[in-house]
């Protein structure tokens, strides 16, 4: 949920400074929470943690996604500059993973443009039926930094949760890159 690129990544701990606030969010939600960074026109994870349950999702860290079907993607892209966005979305192809998913630009773009003015991101059984994910930006310098999962009456909850590591984990990162 950032637009750290690899240097950056290399540069802050970014994954490492993350770990006690995603362990906070999946102790509240009980839910498994990812980070991920934007690396070229896709999300890659770089922290996981497992919520309880011996359900698991088949995910792992240097795993890469698709930006347009996933809460990850979105939060990340939604809030680079609007030069990047193009220069992302200029070749990209939108693969369908399921009837739900985003299949135009035009689509993706309004979805986009919904996520920076609610300051987060849902797949909504997009990437794969059954599963929906919530995904926080975390913005340091008013750049991106990210989270991940599910259902209708808790996505509010979620949200809130999800808003609150996010915030936590760029107040670390500010402290970091200082």
């Amino acid at each position: 949920m950032f637009g750290l690129g690899r240097k950056a990544l290399n540069a802050t701990p970014l994954p490492e400074v993350a770990i006690p606030h995603l362990r906070w969010l999946v102790q509240e939600s009980k839910l498994t929470a990812h980070m991920g960074i934007l690396e070229k026109c896709q999300v890659v994870f770089v922290q996981k943690i497992d919520g309880p349950g011996i359900i698991k999702f088949d995910t792992y860290i240097g795993k890469c996604s698709e930006l347009h079907c996933t809460g990850l993607g979105k939060a990340l892209l939604a809030f680079q500059p609007e030069e990047i966005v193009q220069s992302v979305l200029s070749n990209y192809a939108f693969d369908r993973f399921t009837k739900r998913t985003i299949s135009s630009h035009a689509a993706f773009v309004a979805e986009l443009a919904r996520v920076r003015q609610n300051g987060y991101a849902i797949d909504d059984e997009e990437e794969e039926l059954g599963i929906r994910c919530i995904a926080a930006p975390v913005l340091s310098s008013g750049a991106p930094v990210a989270r991940r999962r599910k259902s209708e009456s808790k996505i509010l909850r979620l949200v809130g949760l999800a808003k609150r590591a996010a915030g936590r984990i760029a107040t670390v990162a500010g402290d970091i890159t200082r």
